[in-house]
C-alpha cells in the first residue's frame, strides 16, 4: 500500500509537520512565532533546497490552520492515501494511538484544563482537518502513553485522596521523544538495562527507564513541573503562590503565566530562554552564568535521584535542542558524576557522534537526536501492520 502519514506536532507557538511514506521523509516544515506580530513558514521537500517565508499573515492558531490546510491542498497532500497523525500532549490512561472520532474529541475537550497551553491549539487543528477534509482518518498519538508503566508510587501526588479519583496524579510528558530514543537505543543494545533519558530543550525533562519501561519522569501533572526549563519554572514551593497573592495580589492566571512564560532560564537571566544565547553571555553577565549553572546543577540532581530509583545506571542519553547541540552543557552536567563510573570522552563529546563516553566509562553516554514526527509515523503504520 502507498499510505502516507502526515505528522502534526503542535507547540505553544508553532506547528511542526512532516510527511512520511514508511521510513522515507517526503517533506517537513514548521510555522513558527505564532501569537506574535508576524509568523514565519519553512518547508523542505526531499532533494530540494529549503523554502523560507519570513512573514506570513498568520496571527493565531485559527488563521495558521487555514493557511496550513490551504498549503497542503496546493501540494495535493490531502488525498485518500494520507493518514494524519497528531502529537497530543495529554491522553490520561491511553496506552496506544487512537483513531479520532466524536467520542475521543469530547474526551480531549474535557481534558483542556489539564494542558491549557497545548490541547486547545491541538484540537483546533484537528477540527480544521475534520471540517476541510472529513474523508481523512486522523489518529492521536499521546505524549503521556510512554509513562503509563510507572508504578503507583511514582504516579501519586501527596494531596487528599479524593483528588486522585478526579485525575490528579503524575502523568509525565515527552513520551513520543522517549519512545523514539528507546527504539534508537535498542539498535545500540543499550535499552534493556537501567537508562536515564534526558530530553533537554526549551521544554526539558528526564525519564528513568528500567528494562524498556518508564518507572519515573520529572514532569508530573503538567509540563510545567520537574526540571527548570526555558521559560517554565519546574518544581516550586507551592507556598510561593500564596505569598505572591498576599503581597502582590497576584491572581491564579497571572501566576500561571509567570511560571510558564516568564520563569526558568529567562526568569533567572532576565535576558533569554535560549541556552546558546546564555552561553554566549555568561562570561560578561553573571545572571546568564547563574542560569546556565542552575540548569546543569538541577539536571545533575535529577540524574542522581533516578540513578537511586533505578538501583544503578547503565546508560545515559542526551537529546532535545540543548542535549543535542550544547556539548559544554553535557560536559558540565556529567562533571562530578565520576563516582558513578561515568567518564566522558572530551573529543567525542565535541563531535556529532552518538557515543560520547570514554572506553573506561562504566556508564555508556549517548547523544541521540530525537524525532517525534518520525515516531508518530511509526506509531500510525504499526496500527495498520505496515
Amino acid at each position: 500500500m502507498s499510505i502516507r502519514v502526515l505528522c502534526i506536532n503542535v507547540g505553544s507557538s508553532s506547528i511542526k509537520f512532516a510527511l512520511y511514506q514508511h521510513a522515507e521523509l517526503l517533506f517537513h516544515g514548521k510555522i513558527q512565532n505564532l501569537n506574535q506580530e508576524s509568523a514565519s513558514f519553512f518547508f523542505q521537500k526531499k532533494g530540494e533546497k529549503p523554502h523560507i517565508v519570513d512573514t506570513i499573515s498568520v496571527t493565531n492558531y485559527e488563521t495558521a490552520a487555514s493557511f496550513f490546510l490551504d498549503w497542503l491542498e496546493s501540494q495535493k497532500v490531502l488525498c485518500s492515501e494520507t493518514i494524519i497523525g497528531h502529537r497530543i500532549v495529554h491522553g490520561m490512561s491511553h496506552r496506544t494511538p487512537q483513531r479520532i472520532d466524536t467520542s475521543l474529541l469530547q474526551e480531549l475537550h474535557a481534558l483542556k484544563p489539564y494542558a491549557p497551553d497545548h490541547l486547545p491549539q491541538e484540537l483546533k487543528l484537528i477540527e480544521a482537518f475534520l471540517h476541510q477534509s472529513p474523508h481523512l482518518d486522523q489518529y492521536a498519538c499521546f505524549d503521556t502513553s510512554f509513562h503509563q508503566t510507572m508504578p503507583q508510587v511514582a504516579k501519586l501526588l501527596p494531596l487528599p485522596r479524593h483528588y486522585l479519583n478526579k485525575g490528579l496524579e503524575r502523568y509525565g510528558f515527552h513520551g513520543l521523544s522517549y519512545e523514539y530514543l528507546m527504539e534508537e537505543l535498542s539498535q545500540k543494545k543499550g535499552s534493556q538495562g537501567r537508562v536515564i533519558l534526558a530530553h533537554l530543550g526549551n521544554g526539558a525533562s528526564l525519564a528513568a527507564v528500567h528494562h524498556g519501561k518508564s518507572i519515573d519522569t520529572s514532569m508530573g501533572f503538567t509540563p510545567t513541573s520537574g526540571l527548570v526549563m526555558g521559560s517554565r519554572s519546574g518544581d516550586l514551593d507551592p507556598g510561593i503562590a500564596r505569598y505572591l497573592e498576599q503581597t502582590e495580589q497576584m491572581t491564579t492566571d497571572a501566576f500561571f503565566k509567570m511560571v510558564n512564560k516568564q520563569s526558568g532560564l529567562l526568569g533567572i537571566s532576565e535576558t533569554s530562554s535560549n541556552m546558546s544565547e546564555l552561553l554566549a553571555l555568561e562570561k560578561k553577565d553573571i545572571r546568564a552564568a547563574q542560569a546556565v549553572e542552575f540548569f546543569c546543577y538541577q539536571t545533575k540532581k535529577w540524574i542522581g535521584a533516578y540513578t537511586a530509583a533505578l538501583g544503578g545506571l547503565d546508560t545515559l542519553v542526551f537529546s532535545g535542542g540543548i542535549g543535542e547541540n550544547a556539548p559544554v552543557i553535557r560536559e558540565r552536567i556529567c562533571r562530578g558524576l565520576e563516582f558513578l563510573g561515568l567518564h566522558l570522552n572530551k573529543e567525542a563529546n565535541q563531535t556529532t557522534g552518538s557515543l560520547v563516553s570514554s572506553q573506561d566509562s562504566r556508564i555508556a553516554v549517548h547523544m541521540i537526536p530525537t524525532n517525534e514526527e518520525l515516531m508518530i509515523a511509526r506509531s500510525v503504520y504499526r496500527i495498520f501492520h505496515l
